[in-house]
C-alpha cells in the first residue's frame, strides 16, 4: 500500500448503489489519507435517484471498506440550499487536506474551503472503472444483469435483502421514464 499523502481526505457521493467505480474510489480514498471521511449524500432522500435507505447505503459502504479501518461514514442530508449545505459540510467534515468530487456544483460550493479534485486524479489510469449509479439502477429497473456492475459483496447484500425487487416495484417505471438515452 502506498504511503498516505494526506492527513484528512473527504468525499460525498450518493453511493446508491455502491458500484465497481465507487469501489476503486473508496479504496483510493483510504489508501491516500490517514483519515478518509466518506459522506453519504442525499441521506434524507428516498426516491428513484436515492432508492436505498441511509442504513442500507452505510451497509454497502462498510462491505466495500471492510479491509480498511481509517474511514468514517458521515450522513449528509440535502438542504435544497447550496450556501447552507456548504456551511453544514464544513461543520461535518472540519479541516481537510483534500476534498474529492465529480460534481461540478459541489466543487463550486467548496472550492474556497478545500482543495478540490475530481476522483479520477486519485486513481491510477489502469484501475479506473467507468461506471455510474444510474446505469446500475437502469439495469435493475429492466431486470437485466446489474450484479456484474457492483462489487460481489454488494450484489449479495442487495439480493439477499430483496432490495433489487423492491427497487423495481417502487421505482422501476419511474427510473425507465427518466432515461435520456434513446434506444
Amino acid at each position: 500500500m502506498p504511503s498516505k499523502k494526506y492527513s484528512r481526505i473527504g468525499m460525498i457521493a450518493r453511493w446508491k448503489p455502491v458500484h465497481l467505480g465507487h469501489a476503486v474510489i473508496l479504496r483510493a480514498l483510504c489508501e491516500s489519507g490517514e483519515a478518509a471521511l466518506i459522506g453519504i449524500g442525499s441521506s434524507n432522500r428516498y426516491n428513484a435517484r436515492n432508492p436505498f435507505t441511509l442504513d442500507e447505503t452505510r451497509d454497502m459502504l462498510q462491505l466495500v471498506l471492510a479491509e480498511f479501518s481509517n474511514h468514517q461514514i458521515i450522513p449528509v442530508p440535502d438542504l435544497d440550499d447550496g450556501p447552507r449545505w456548504r456551511v453544514m459540510v464544513k461543520d461535518l467534515f472540519g479541516d481537510l487536506d483534500l476534498f474529492v468530487t465529480a460534481n461540478p456544483y459541489v466543487a463550486s460550493l467548496l472550492k474556497d474551503d478545500y482543495r478540490v479534485i475530481p476522483p479520477v486524479e486519485l486513481i491510477r489510469p489502469r484501475e479506473r472503472v467507468p461506471a455510474e449509479g444510474s446505469e446500475v439502477r437502469r439495469a435493475m429497473a429492466r431486470g437485466e444483469d446489474w450484479a456484474s456492475l457492483v462489487p460481489h459483496a454488494v450484489a449479495e447484500y442487495i439480493k439477499s435483502n430483496r432490495m433489487d425487487r423492491r427497487f423495481r416495484d417502487e421505482f422501476g417505471l419511474e427510473t425507465l421514464a427518466m432515461m435520456t438515452v434513446v434506444e
